[in-house]
C-alpha cells in the first residue's frame, strides 16, 4: 500500500541487505465512545477497515458510560469487520457504571478479542494489551509515598504494566505491537492541558515496551494530544484517539492505519530479554 494514501504510514524493520518481510496492516482507532444513539455512526469506520486493513485495533473507551446497551450497539456496528481478527482493550468509560465484566462478555461473545495482560497472535504478529492507569510521566511521575489513597493510585498503575509485561514476554512472534489505552510516553499527550498529564497515562508503561523492543504502540484517552511519539529508546507510539484522528484527517474517516513487517532486521541489538536481540531502531515516516 502507498505510505502516501491518508492516514497509512509504514513501519521498516527490514535491512538494507534483507529480503522484504510481509506486511501486516493493521488498523487502529481508540475511544470510540458509543452511546444510545450512535446506530449507524461508526459502522463506515469499520467499512474502511474490512477494506484497507487484515487486523483491526480498538484502544479503549468503546462506550460512553460503560453499560451493556453501548457494548451491543457497538457490537452491531463491527458488523464490516466481522472476517477481521478484531483486538480490543477497555478504557477509563467502559469502567464508568461498574459493568466492565458484563462488556468483556459481550464483546468476546461477538468474536472480538479483549485484551487485559493477555497475549494475542495473528498473521504472523504479536499483539500485548493493558488498559494502562494514570501517573505521570519522568521526574513528575507520582510515587507511593504519603497517604494510603496515593500509594493505591501508583500501585494501579505499577499492576497494569506488570500486566503489560506479561503479555509481551508471552508472546513468541518476532515482532510485538502493544495496544493500551493510557499513554506510556509524555510526547502523544502534548496538546492536553499540562494540569491533567497525570491522568492521561504513566511512564511506567514505557519501560516494558523498552525492554522487549515492540514494533509500535497504539493508544487512545488523549483527545488533543499529539499523533506520535517515541519512547526513550526509539519505539514508535501513535495517539489513535478517534476525536484526535478527526482533527488530523477532517476530511477522511477517523482510522489510523501501519503496516507493520512481520520480520525485524537482520542486524539486531542485543537486549531482548527472550534470547534474541531488540529490533534495530523501526524508522516511521511523518503522518500524511
Amino acid at each position: 500500500m502507498d505510505p502516501s494514501d491518508r492516514g497509512v504510514t509504514e513501519a521498516s524493520t527490514t535491512g538494507p541487505d534483507a529480503e522484504p518481510a510481509p506486511t501486516v496492516r493493521v488498523a487502529a482507532v481508540g475511544d470510540l465512545h458509543c452511546t444510545r444513539t450512535s446506530h449507524g455512526t461508526l459502522e463506515p469506520i469499520f467499512r474502511d477497515a474490512a477494506a484497507r486493513a487484515d487486523v483491526l485495533v480498538l484502544c479503549g473507551d468503546l462506550t460512553d458510560y460503560g453499560l451493556p446497551e453501548e457494548a451491543r450497539i457497538l457490537v452491531k456496528e463491527l458488523s464490516p469487520v466481522a472476517g477481521l481478527p478484531v483486538l480490543a482493550v477497555l478504557g477509563n468509560h467502559d469502567y464508568e457504571s461498574g459493568q466492565h465484566q458484563e462488556l468483556r462478555r459481550i464483546f468476546q461473545e461477538a468474536g472480538v478479542h479483549v485484551l487485559d495482560g493477555e497475549p494475542f497472535e495473528t498473521h504472523g504478529l504479536g499483539f500485548a494489551g493493558a488498559k494502562g492507569f494514570g501517573g505521570g510521566f519522568g521526574r513528575r511521575t507520582l510515587e507511593p509515598w504519603g497517604e494510603d489513597a496515593a500509594k493505591r493510585f501508583v500501585q494501579e498503575a505499577v499492576q497494569e504494566a506488570m500486566k503489560l509485561e506479561s503479555a509481551l514476554a508471552k508472546l513468541r512472534t518476532p515482532q510485538r505491537v502493544a495496544v493500551m489505552h493510557y499513554a506510556p510516553i509524555l510526547d502523544t499527550v502534548r496538546g492536553e492541558p499540562p494540569e491533567i498529564y497525570p491522568f492521561l497515562g504513566s511512564s511506567r508503561l514505557e519501560e516494558p515496551l523498552n525492554r522487549y523492543g515492540v514494533a509500535a504502540v497504539f493508544h487512545g484517552h488523549a483527545h488533543r494530544g499529539s499523533l506520535q511519539g517515541r519512547t526513550s529508546a526509539g519505539r514508535p507510539v501513535y495517539n489513535v484517539a478517534l476525536p484526535l484522528l478527526k482533527l488530523s484527517y477532517p476530511d477522511a474517516l477517523p482510522l489510523f492505519v501501519l503496516e507493520i513487517p512481520t520480520r525485524p532486521p537482520v542486524e539486531r541489538r542485543e537486549g531482548d530479554r527472550r534470547g534474541g536481540a531488540r529490533p534495530a531502531e523501526v524508522e516511521t515516516p511523518a503522518l500524511r
